[in-house]
């Protein structure tokens, strides 16, 4: 399988993923503004929406969007403990996080990232996030070291990956203790350092 990702974008979100579970994927760096691939293929056709991550299978299909590709991997190894077995409700209660960290924190980045954003939009999006991460920091804060419980998964790998952008749009996540320490928790776990090197985000 190849995983095509940027740089700290949400593909890295996978890419961790993969790494915990001891998955070796190929990978290959994406230009996301030229829409051009390393190897110099043309990205519209490999996920005609544009964006990473998209995952290659070795039958030659394309799975897009990243929460499906992140369980679609913990699905190989079902006994992992990263997602919950399907048709359970504890597999319902990873998709319903899955669902609010890609809805309501995610997206919420997104114009943070645009130069022509406005300062006010700007603004409002900053405070939108907050109260977002509110619910956030009310289920860490339930004593719980990952977001379902004590077992890292997907979710976990996911909020991470887009919580870290927080540094570059300058949002300020002080007031959340727990959200802060989780970060710290799953930075140095041995398979984030091993993907966050491999995209060339940290050195050892």
């Amino acid at each position: 399988m190849k995983l095509y990702f940027s740089p700290g974008a949400c593909s890295l979100a996978p890419h961790i993923v993969a790494h915990e579970l001891g998955i070796a994927l190929e990978t290959e760096k994406v230009d996301g503004k030229a829409k051009k691939t390393a190897s110099g293929a043309d990205f519209w056709g490999i996920n005609p929406k544009g964006y990473v991550p998209a995952l290659a299978l070795d039958d030659g299909k394309v799975l897009t969007e990243g929460p499906v590709i992140s369980q679609y991997l913990a699905d190989q190894k079902p006994g992992s403990g990263l997602a919950p077995a399907n048709g359970t409700m504890e597999r319902y209660r990873l998709q319903e996080l899955l669902g609010y960290i890609n809805s309501e924190i995610h997206k919420t980045y997104s114009p943070l990232f645009r130069d022509e954003t406005a300062e006010e939009t700007r603004s409002e999006r900053k405070e939108y996030l907050k109260k977002r991460y509110a619910l956030i920091e009310a289920l860490l804060g339930a004593g719980k070291p990952y977001l379902t419980g004590d077992d890292f998964t997907v979710a976990d790998a996911y909020l991470f990956t887009v919580t870290n952008w927080s540094k570059f749009v300058k949002l300020d996540l002080s007031g959340f203790p727990q959200l802060m320490a989780f970060q710290e928790r799953v930075a140095a776990r041995p398979a984030v350092r091993a993907a966050m090197k491999a995209e060339g985000l940290i050195k050892e």
